[in-house]
């Protein structure tokens, strides 16, 4: 069963508003909807060895006009996936952490919500109050400054992660599609 950050049903058949700079951002990653690519950690100054000499892949596997859902595979671990979505006052990013039965992570749907326009190119996600709150109760009131951004260009996405003292970084080859791989923990 699919749990997902999601818009109520009575604005199923809307179009939700947004500015110009996250619309681009949005229809740049839609047009690599059915396509995955493999990435690199090109920083993580905590040296957190749980990705490293793993296959890194994201594949943009589910898009309509209001949410991307985005898998993020790290080896065999299909736990992770990035939810973007349109809330008609922005962008909203979120984890979607699933157990490999599929139910929901003690950790999960925590992330941001844009606070101003952003770029085409590029989009960053401040902690929204949600995810403080879950942070405080889960031990790691550290990850309240989290900030999330996404980066698209026509070579590479990149996803990173920023707060004081702290920063990780993963960039992703569009140049090459690589096999998408299998459905992540949690979805059909």
């Amino acid at each position: 069963m699919l749990s997902c950050f999601c818009l109520p049903a009575a604005f199923a058949n809307t179009t939700v508003s947004s500015i110009p700079t996250h619309d681009a951002f949005f229809s740049a990653i839609s047009k690599l909807c059915g396509k995955a690519f493999s990435g690199t950690v090109t920083l993580d100054n905590h040296n957190d060895d749980s990705f490293a000499d793993k296959k890194l892949i994201m594949h943009v596997r589910r898009c309509d006009q209001k949410q991307l859902q985005v898998p993020f595979h790290v080896g065999d671990d299909a736990s992770r996936t990035w939810l973007i979505t349109k809330t008609g006052s922005g962008l909203s990013l979120k984890h979607d952490h699933r157990r490999k039965d599929g139910t929901e992570d003690t950790l999960t749907l925590y992330g941001g919500h844009t606070i101003d326009a952003g770029w085409a190119q590029v989009q960053s996600f401040p902690a929204d109050q949600y995810s403080k709150e879950l942070f405080v109760e889960n031990a790691i009131p550290q990850s309240n400054g989290n900030t999330w951004q996404m980066y698209i260009y026509p070579e590479q996405f990149t996803y990173r992660l920023i707060r004081q003292g702290r920063e990780f970084r993963v960039d992703f080859d569009l140049t090459n599609p690589v096999k998408p791989p299998p459905a992540p923990w949690g979805y059909n």
